[in-house]
C-alpha cells in the first residue's frame, strides 16, 4: 500500500500482528489495497503473505 507519514512500519505492523496471534482470540481479518496489476515486482502481495503469516502465528526472529 502507500506509506502514510505516522503511519505503522513493516516491523511494527509485523509485531502488532504477532501480538494479536498470540491472544488466541483472532476471529477475521481483512487485507486491503493489495492490487497485482499495479505490484512491483509483487512487493506488495510479498509484504501481505509475510504479514498473514504474523498474524497466524508465525515468527520473523
Amino acid at each position: 500500500g502507500t506509506t502514510v507519514p505516522g503511519g505503522l512500519t513493516y516491523r511494527e505492523s509485523n509485531l502488532a500482528l504477532e501480538m494479536v496471534a498470540l491472544t488466541g482470540k483472532l476471529i477475521s481479518a481483512d487485507f486491503v489495497e493489495v492490487n497485482p496489476l499495479i505490484d512491483n515486482q509483487n512487493q506488495t502481495a510479498k509484504t501481505a503473505v509475510t504479514l498473514i503469516g504474523s498474524l497466524m502465528g508465525e515468527w520473523l526472529i
